[in-house]
């Protein structure tokens, strides 16, 4: 269940109930006339199944009151309530189906923004995973992996390809640029530091590494795997399951192979720096088609759930 708390206009309260009351799914409803402040105006309050909490929220929007007063939204963790259990049973679908774009935009916009926060974290997991490929240790390649912030400005992207979201891509573009580059950059220097003070050398990069010579060895699976990968992150981000984001975090290898195009250029070994190139972009890319094909998936399924909604159409029956 997801929890609303609007500020209204005076003369929009009335419109607001009205179409809470006709939102199926909703419950707990409470009007407090002239309780707000900052801005003036009524407090609304309702739960929400959410399954329907997309359709209450575009419809509120439609009435402008994000523009006239405010729109809060908070997940629910415990509800011990007849009523709302009726309500998540009116409600088309399965809450951990259901999408929230106004909340997946906001979250995708916040995980792109090239704070100092977000080019430290790319950063230091690039120079974990240039440890990592120098050493052949494989659980190094998966401590940068679950460090890497870069899932965050990908899913940006893919969220702006599907919402027509200029603005995001662009700040999700620019995050990825600008934190693989700068990251790269520093794992170079970090690289001929480590070579000066006799811990890193051209003959680690170039000899032997079994564990971790795919990260310049780009192949089908590498493509696959950024895939399935891809929809498995965006699944986690829509359905709030943040968890299964560190499983799909050490499933790709865009840190790692940035890390040995890093150190590959440091000793001027072309052939690893393209092919760890290759494989990074043939990540980046894998990622970002899986997850802009899984939010439109996600966007055909809830639309067919609403139309059935409005032609009164009986629930599909829930397996098992």
């Amino acid at each position: 269940m997801l929890h609303l708390r609007l500020i209204t206009p005076a003369d929009r309260t009335d419109d607001v109930v009205r179409l809470v009351e006709k939102t199926v799914g909703t419950t707990h409803l409470v009007v407090l006339r002239g309780a707000a402040r900052i801005p003036a105006g009524d407090v609304v309050m309702c739960d929400v199944a959410r399954e329907a909490g997309d359709e209450l929220l575009s419809a509120l929007q439609e009435l402008g009151i994000d523009r006239s007063g405010s729109i809060a939204v908070e997940n629910i963790d415990l509800s011990l309530s007849e009523r709302a259990a009726e309500a998540e049973e009116e409600a088309p679908g399965e809450g951990a189906d259901a999408v929230l774009w106004e909340h997946l935009t906001d979250a995708t916009h916040e995980e792109s923004a090239l704070s100092v926060t977000y080019l430290a974290f790319i950063t230091l997991a690039t120079m974990i995973a240039a440890c990592g490929v120098l050493l052949d240790n494989a659980v190094l390649i998966v401590g940068a992996m679950a460090v890497g912030p870069e899932f965050g400005p990908l899913a940006g992207v893919s969220t702006a390809l599907v919402q027509r979201a200029p603005r995001l891509a662009l700040r999700s573009l620019v995050a990825l640029l600008v934190g693989f580059a700068l990251a790269m950059a520093a794992t170079v220097g970090f690289s001929l530091f480590m070579d000066a003070v006799g811990l890193f050398s051209k003959d680690k990069l170039e000899g032997a590494r079994p564990n971790t010579s795919f990260v310049y060895a780009p192949d089908a699976f590498a493509f696959v795997v950024a895939l399935l990968a891809g929809a498995a992150g965006t699944l986690s981000l829509t359905s709030a399951k943040s968890g299964a984001l560190v499983g799909v975090a050490i499933s790709v290898t865009t840190v790692p192979a940035a890390a040995n195009a890093a150190v590959a250029l440091a000793y001027g070994d072309t052939r690893q720096t393209w092919g760890s190139t290759e494989q990074l972009l043939l990540n980046l890319f894998g990622i970002v088609l899986a997850g802009t094909l899984t939010l439109l998936a996600q966007k055909w399924f809830w639309g067919r759930q609403r139309e059935r909604v409005r032609q009164g159409a009986p629930r599909a029956p829930e397996l098992g």
